[in-house]
Parts: C-alpha cells; structure tokens; sequence
C-alpha cells in the first residue's frame, strides 16, 4: 500500500522533464495521477507510461493561459474520480523564458503579459478551482514550482523571475487563507536540473561555471525535485506550510567569492 493510496493528483507540465518525474512518483506512491500539458501528446506518453506500470494515469490536455482550459481541468479530474487532493502547478512557459525574455530595456511585451498569464495566472486560476474541492474534503496539498529567478536580478530572464517571485508570494498567501480548511500549500525552487531537451543543449557550454556553484557536486536530476514533491505531499511534512523548499545542489546557500575561493584552496593544497 502506497502512502498516498486513494488520493487523486493533478501534475500540470506533466509532458516536462519535472513534470514526468513528479506525476510517475506520485503514481508509485499510490496516487490517480492527472498528467496535464499543453502538448496532449507528451500528457499521454507519461499517462500511458504510469498505466502500463500498474498505476492509474489520465492524461487532459490544458492550455495555462485561458481560463476555461483550466476549469475544464479541475472538473474533469473531479467527474473521473470524485475528488481531487493534490494540485501541483509545475508548468511554465520556460521556452519562451529561453528564447526572447530579455531585460527590461528590451522587454516584449507580448513576452511579458505571456509569461504572467502562464507562469502566475494559471497556478492562481487551477488553485481557485481546486480549493472548493480540498476544502470539502478537509484536506489538500498544492505544490507550486518556483525558481532561484525569483529570488535574484539576471540581465535576463526578467518576466521569468517576477512570475517566480510572485508565485512564491502566492504559496504563502495560499497556506495562509486556507491553512484552516485543512489545505497546505508550499513550493519546490529547483537549482539547474539536466535535461535532454534540444532548446537547452548550449547550457552544456557552461556547465563548469553551474557546476563550481553548487555544494553539491552535480547537476540535478528530475527525480531530486519528485523527492522534494513527495516530501511535500506526504505526512512527513504535516507541520509544513507555506514554505519554499530550495532542491539547489546549494547553490543559493553561499556568497559570491565561493567558485574562486574554492579554486585558492585548492591550488594551495596542490602546491
């Protein structure tokens, strides 16, 4: 028996790296899991997979950025199972984050209200929507995905780090309003995580200089971040709400001298 046997989870960017390897853990641990993208396809190769592996996967398609894609979502997964306890909003619109968000001087603002309505809107609108249902039931966990973006300034990346900050706002507003229904709701900051998405290939020209700033060793790997979501839904964390929990690799954790630092201490050793 699975911890979280009976439980009925929406994964949305559930097509995603992340996504994929949160909906499959939650599956393992015994949760109905809904894998919710805006590419159907992906949704249904990961839904597929956690079916052929004894576990219980539907896959919706959902379109973050319109109001009636997301309420077609909740109700959905409530019409199929007749409840919903977990609400991860994993998804984000990183492609566009990648490709044409710049600073401020340069902004698109077509990049910009984009970003908001995918990355801050559509967790907001899918919470409003879960909550009737976790609050009628006494209980429910909403993770959200957030970033390290929204916690420092880039010359990049600009629309990407405010959704992010204003997400983790939105954690704590959440787990604040609704802690007295019994609904929890805290948030997962990954560090870098591999991928073998083509669009990020050029991160492996750098990936020294991401490597000398985490205490860890590594890159992350997806199934670091479903640990952290695991922990978050699970009973272990009952005393947890309203929290960032930073799956960096310790990246954020040390000052800005540390790569060179480091790299003192270890010419002295050597010399």
């Amino acid at each position: 028996m699975g911890e979280l046997d009976g439980k009925v989870a929406v994964v949305t960017g559930g097509a995603g790296n992340i996504g994929r390897a949160c909906a499959t853990a939650l599956a393992r641990s015994g949760a109905k899991v809904v894998v919710a993208d805006v590419d159907e396809a992906g949704a249904k190769e990961c839904a597929d997979r956690i079916t052929a592996a004894g576990g219980t996967g539907m896959a919706i398609g959902v379109d973050l950025g319109d109001e009636e894609s997301i309420r077609s979502l909740i109700d959905t997964t409530v019409d199929a199972f007749g409840r919903l306890d977990i609400l991860h909003n994993n998804a984000a619109a990183t492609v566009l984050a990648r490709s044409r968000d710049l600073g401020v001087a340069d902004m698109d603002l077509e990049v910009w209200d984009t970003s908001l309505r995918i990355n801050l809107r559509g967790p907001m609108l899918a919470s409003k929507m879960a909550i009737p249902h976790m609050k009628a039931a006494g209980e429910g966990c909403i993770i959200n995905t957030v970033s390290g973006a929204g916690n420092i300034g880039d010359f990049r990346h600009t629309a990407y780090g405010v959704t992010k900050a204003g997400l983790m706002q939105l954690t704590r507003a959440i787990a604040t309003q609704h802690g007295i229904d019994g609904i929890r709701c805290n948030a997962v900051s990954p560090g870098f995580i591999a991928s073998d998405d083509p669009n990020r290939a050029g991160a492996a020209q750098h990936s020294h200089e991401i490597i000398e700033q985490n205490l860890v060793s590594r890159f992350g790997a997806p199934a670091d971040i479903a640990n952290a979501v695991l922990f978050l839904v699970s009973e272990s964390s009952g005393f947890m709400t309203g929290q960032i929990l930073v799956v960096d690799g310790g990246a954020s954790v040390h000052g800005p001298n540390y790569a060179k630092a480091l790299a003192r201490r270890a010419e002295t050793a050597a010399g």
